[in-house]
């Protein structure tokens, strides 16, 4: 009789097509240590389709669009914090693209961002990001300045989209078909990739600063208005990165 460390591991290197197989040879083997693993990897199964039956919820604009030609998905990180540039994503998917785990950047962890970060960018028939830096966000104010990064995001791309979904706004000055999709970055695949892109980009540029400015702690609040940031922001002050206009009441005379 075949040992149970053996089975193991043709379940654990067998692909999903061998697994019914596999559940078809065991299913007679009596030993509670084999119909565990039977079990174990049932569920596994299950979990995987009600991610696919997710996912494939995610798709209902993109399928909605496809036939108008390529659909892009833009959204956008770091319209609130006090410090640091906004980020524009932008990235158009191949139809029926499956990355898995994939939803709005701020319902996943951080390691989990990471890891999709390259599979989107592996995958994606193309992708742009854009960016405003502080002094640009102070100039034209931060409305402006995040249509600005959306429209460099998207200038980027190549070949080009016919139809924009967005988070809930409306570009200026994009001869593009566009879709406002409120709480879009939970609802469109194509969405909730741009935001994964805008998120961890800017993530990075904030450890980055952390290195230059390290008594802000940059690379825990990554520029929000923290306890923590505020009393460093009150201790030493404002750096070249803060948003002069938000910091206002902070600093007056910085206005």
């Amino acid at each position: 009789m075949q040992r149970i460390s053996e089975i193991k591991e043709r379940f654990s290197s067998a692909d999903e097509s061998e697994l019914s197989r596999l559940f078809e040879a065991y299913a007679g083997d009596s030993r509670s240590g084999v119909q565990n693993l039977i079990a174990q990897y049932r569920r596994k199964q299950e979990r995987l389709l009600a991610e696919r039956e997710r996912l494939e919820r995610m798709r209902i604009y993109e399928h909605k669009y496809e036939d108008l030609g390529l659909v892009c998905g833009i959204d956008e990180a770091g319209r609130g914090p006090l410090a640091g540039p906004v980020v524009a994503g932008a990235v158009i998917l191949p139809r029926d693209c499956e990355i898995l785990y994939l939803n709005d950047s701020k319902k996943l962890s951080a390691a989990r961002r990471e890891e999709l970060f390259d599979e989107i960018q592996e995958k994606a028939i193309a992708y742009g990001i854009g960016m405003a830096s502080p002094a640009r966000i102070d100039e034209i104010n931060i409305l402006q300045a995040t249509y600005e990064a959306m429209r460099e995001a998207v200038s980027l791309l190549d070949p080009q989209p016919s139809v924009l979904l967005n988070d809930a706004v409306t570009i200026p000055e994009l001869p593009i078909r566009q879709v406002p999709i409120i709480g879009g970055d939970g609802k469109s695949l194509s969405i909730a990739a741009a935001s994964v892109l805008a998120k961890v980009t800017r993530d990075r540029l904030m450890v980055e600063y952390d290195r230059i400015f390290p008594e802000y702690g940059f690379a825990s609040h990554k520029g929000y208005g923290s306890a923590a940031h505020i009393a460093a922001l009150k201790k030493y002050g404002p750096t070249p990165i803060h948003r002069t206009t938000f910091i206002g009441h902070f600093f007056p005379g910085k206005q």
